[in-house]
C-alpha cells in the first residue's frame, strides 16, 4: 500500500480523497484536528494523524512516505481574504518553504493551492469536473510525475441561481432555498449543503470547510499517480 504524507491536513478532505484511492494517509496539522478520518476507529487502519509543525519534520522521516501532499494556508493569496489584507493583517507565506523542504527530500511531491498563490500551474481542477456543487478552482504544483489535465467543463449557472454554494467566508452570495430546491435537500441548513457540495459529510465545522480541499481532487491526483 502506497504511503502518504498530507501535510497541513485539517479536516482531511484529501487525506480521505487519498485514501479512496488506496493509500495509507498520515496527517500533519499543527492543531490538533478532531475530525480528521484517523480519529474514527472504523478508518483507523486506513489513516493516522499527528499534531505537529511540519517545518519540524525531518528529512528522513518524510523520506519514509511514497507521496507527500501539501495545501500551505492559502489565507496570504485568497480572493475570501483580500478585504483583510487590505486593512493590514497578514498571514505567514508558507508556501516557498514548504517547496523547499520537499525538494530537499526528493519525494514526489504535489502543492495545491488557490489561483493567487506563487506556484507553478501544472493542473488546476474545478468542482464541475467530478459532480460536485461547488466551482472551487484550485491550483496544483506536481513534482515527480505528472497528471492529465481534464477539460474545464462549462459552468451551469451560478451561486445566487442555486446551482453551486460558495464554500468560503460566510458563504457568499448562497442561495439555500434555490440550492436545495434544485438538489432536492429539502429543510438543509448552509453546514449541511456545504458538506453536500464539497463531498465532505464528515467534516462539521464549517472553519474547517473554508479550508478543506474536495476528496475528488485529491483521489484524482492519487489515480493518476499510480496508474
Amino acid at each position: 500500500m502506497i504511503r502518504v504524507l498530507d501535510l497541513f491536513c485539517g479536516g482531511g478532505g484529501a487525506s480521505m480523497g487519498m485514501s479512496s484511492a488506496g493509500a495509507h494517509v498520515t496527517g500533519i496539522d499543527i492543531e490538533y484536528q478532531h475530525e480528521h478520518p484517523a480519529m474514527d476507529l472504523f478508518a483507523a487502519e486506513r489513516f493516522d494523524f499527528r499534531q505537529k509543525n511540519v517545518f519540524t519534520l525531518s528529512l528522513d522521516y518524510i523520506r519514509e512516505f511514497d507521496f507527500v501532499w501539501a495545501s500551505p494556508p492559502c489565507q496570504a493569496y485568497s480572493y475570501a481574504a483580500h478585504r483583510w489584507r487590505n486593512s493590514g493583517k497578514t498571514w505567514p507565506d508558507l508556501l516557498p518553504g514548504t517547496r523547499t523542504m520537499l525538494e530537499y527530500a526528493g519525494v514526489p511531491f504535489v502543492i495545491e493551492n488557490v489561483a493567487g498563490a506563487p506556484l507553478r500551474h501544472d493542473l488546476m481542477l474545478c468542482g464541475e469536473m467530478f459532480g460536485l456543487k461547488v466551482i472551487r478552482h484550485r491550483y496544483f504544483e506536481i513534482h515527480g510525475f505528472s497528471v492529465t489535465q481534464p477539460a474545464h467543463i462549462k459552468h451551469r449557472g451560478m451561486v445566487k441561481d442555486g446551482h453551486y454554494v460558495t464554500v468560503a467566508g460566510n458563504g457568499g452570495d448562497y442561495a439555500g432555498h434555490n440550492f436545495c430546491k434544485l438538489w432536492e435537500l429539502p429543510g438543509a441548513n448552509q453546514l449541511q449543503t456545504w458538506q453536500f457540495a464539497m463531498g465532505t459529510p464528515w467534516i462539521s465545522s464549517k472553519k474547517t470547510l473554508r479550508e478543506a480541499v474536495p476528496p475528488a481532487y485529491s483521489e484524482y491526483i492519487m489515480r493518476e499517480f499510480t496508474k
